[in-house]
């Protein structure tokens, strides 16, 4: 019965988060959407939710890629009015975001775990960039693609850019090449567990390969950052599984190695201050952290970074998380004018 009564209450949770009337915003306009895509000799469903200015038609879009064990919620968290939602606030601005369900997460398609590694799902999200520019989402083509990822997706984000070249510019949220490999390491030994173990993921059936946090973890994503507890609680009631080979694919290959060198397009690199997982004691100061950094990326790419004060790893969730939707959207003004 416990798992039953788990379900019943987050399920309750979600539903009351998700009420119309915190989601209604006449200046802005939402969309979800499928697209197929291929995964290795498989078709595979991608899920996602386009949201843009009312009444406009931008010529740049960002991709929204999340990170491990959330969903594209992370981008538009359905809290406190929507106070907290990158996608809306950004559209209120006049940035078009299109934020996807990575597979194997959110309403995107299930497949066996093995077969979802980093790689493939760079390859993924190649052929939602071309989808993007060609006009085949939900009928708006976009002239110039920004990848935006966080944590895991911002590792995706540097696969994908590096591998392909086919995006304007990057944004990598949650990011660094000082990752505190001890701190992750009892994070994932301590805090993650099969999702099929989960009582509310387990309905999914997924296979042993995919995992998630155990109930109550999520702090350490926040810490030692201030958070709001009705925040929090949304974080842990919009969880979500991933692929456990995802993670250890990004980690070697983009927070380990100089991949980010191959990339020329501009980047902007935002992390919270006090990032203990992802940013050790680098992120103290900005001009320390771009120094820092300074080897793993082309001495012609144009390379800047924003430092959310009070911030943990989950900075998108901090009280003053506007303020670094702000240093996005003019590091956007700044290189994208129409």
């Amino acid at each position: 019965m416990r798992p039953l009564r788990a379900l019943a209450a987050s399920l309750l949770l979600v539903a009351t988060l998700l009420a119309p009337s915190a989601r209604a915003d006449s200046a802005v306009e939402c969309t979800e959407t499928d697209l197929p895509v291929s995964l290795g000799l498989f078709t595979q469903t991608v899920h996602g939710q386009l949201c843009l200015p009312t009444g406009a038609s931008p010529d740049t879009v960002q991709l929204l890629l999340h990170g491990a064990s959330y969903n594209r919620r992370y981008w538009d968290l359905p809290v406190d009015g929507g106070s907290y939602s990158y996608q809306r606030d950004l559209a209120r601005r006049g940035v078009a975001t299109f934020a996807v369900d990575c597979v194997g997460s959110g309403e995107s398609s299930q497949p066996p775990s093995v077969l979802v590694t980093g790689v493939s799902q760079a390859s993924v999200v190649h052929q939602v960039v071309g989808k993007l520019r060609a006009g085949h989402v939900l009928g708006h083509r976009f002239d110039r693609v920004v990848l935006v990822g966080h944590s895991m997706g911002s590792g995706l984000a540097v696969v994908e850019a590096a591998t392909y070249r086919d995006v304007d510019g990057v944004v990598l949220t949650g990011f660094s090449h000082s990752v505190n490999f001890p701190e992750v390491a009892r994070v994932f030994v301590e805090g993650v567990r099969p999702a099929v173990l989960d009582p509310v993921l387990a309905q999914r059936g997924s296979d042993p390969g995919y995992v998630t946090t155990a109930p109550g973890a999520r702090r350490v994503f926040h810490d030692p950052g201030a958070i709001d507890p009705a925040v929090l609680a949304a974080d842990e009631a919009t969880k979500d599984q991933f692929p456990a080979t995802v993670v250890t694919d990004l980690l070697a290959l983009a927070f380990l190695s100089p991949l980010t060198r191959e990339i020329s397009v501009p980047i902007l690199v935002v992390n919270g201050q006090v990032d203990s997982l992802f940013c050790a004691s680098l992120c103290e100061d900005r001009t320390t952290f771009l120094d820092s950094e300074d080897l793993y990326f082309a001495s012609n790419t144009p390379v800047d970074a924003f430092l959310l004060p009070q911030a943990g790893h989950s900075h998108g969730y901090a009280p003053n998380a506007a303020d670094y939707r702000t240093a996005v959207v003019n590091w956007m003004n700044a290189h994208f004018t129409p």
